[in-house]
C-alpha cells in the first residue's frame, strides 16, 4: 500500500471477472478484490464456487458483487430473492463483504431495499456500487447513504472516468467526513493511479487495470 496526500494507507481494489484474474491481481499488488463475472455487462454475481474458491485461495479481502443481471438496477420481486440468497451464501463462506445498489424507477436510491439488503449483510462490509452514477442529484442520495450502514461507495462522479468525475468524487469525500469511504473508479489503471491521486483526495482506487493486466 502506498501512502496518499493525507498519510493514510492506499487501497488499490482489482476488478475482477474470474477466479484466474482475482490471484494474478493479488499477486500483482491488489490490496483487495471487487468478485465478479460478465464484466462486459458492467458485472454480474460469481457463481457460488468462484467465491468458494477465490475465498480459500485469496489471502486479501474479497468483496462480491451481488448483480443478477446487467442493464438497469431495477430489481423485480424473484430477482431480489435471488440478490437475498447470494447474500447469505456470501455470509455463510465467511468473505469481507458485497458490493451491493438498487434504484428506483426515478433513479433515486431503492432505501427501503437496501436497508434490507444491509440488515441481511451485516457483520460483512457493505459498499454501495456505481449505480448512485445513475442518479439525478449524486449529492442528495448520497446523503441518504451516510446512516445506512453502508461502509463504502463506489463511483466515477457520474461521469466516464475517474478524472473527468475528480471535482463530484472529492465533494462526496467531503460530504461523507469519514463516514463512508469512497471508493474513485472510472477507467483507473496502475499507470494513470499516480495522476489521479494526486487530483482526487479518496484513499480508496478501483479498477480492471489498477494493477496492470489481468488476462493471459
Amino acid at each position: 500500500m502506498l501512502g496518499n496526500q493525507n498519510g493514510n494507507c492506499m487501497i488499490k481494489e482489482a476488478c475482477v471477472g474470474n477466479i484466474n484474474e482475482a490471484l494474478k491481481a493479488e499477486k500483482q499488488g491488489a490490496n483487495r478484490i471487487e468478485l465478479c463475472e460478465n464484466l462486459l455487462v458492467g458485472g454480474t454475481t460469481p457463481s457460488a464456487g468462484t467465491i468458494a474458491i477465490a475465498k480459500k485461495m485469496l489471502k486479501i479481502p474479497i468483496m462480491v458483487l451481488i448483480r443478477p443481471r446487467g442493464g438497469n438496477f431495477i430489481y423485480s420481486s424473484d430477482e431480489i430473492e435471488v440478490m437475498k440468497h447470494d447474500i447469505e451464501l456470501c455470509k455463510g463462506i465467511g468473505v469481507q463483504g458485497v458490493v451491493i445498489g438498487a434504484l428506483n424507477a426515478d433513479s433515486s436510491i431503492n432505501i427501503p431495499l437496501l436497508n434490507a439488503f444491509v440488515k441481511l449483510a451485516k457483520p460483512m462490509e457493505i459498499t454501495f456500487h456505481k449505480a448512485i452514477d445513475e442518479t439525478k442529484n449524486i449529492q442528495t442520495e448520497f446523503s441518504k447513504l451516510l446512516n445506512s450502514g453502508v461502509d463504502r461507495l463506489l463511483t466515477s462522479g457520474t461521469k466516464e472516468t475517474a478524472l473527468e468525475g475528480k471535482n463530484i468524487i472529492n465533494e462526496l469525500v467531503s460530504i461523507s467526513n469519514g463516514k463512508i469511504k469512497i471508493i474513485a473508479a472510472g477507467k483507473i489503471t496502475n499507470t494513470n493511479l499516480p495522476q489521479i491521486q494526486s487530483q482526487i483526495h479518496a484513499d480508496e482506487f478501483h479498477g480492471k487495470k489498477i494493477v496492470g493486466n489481468l488476462s493471459d
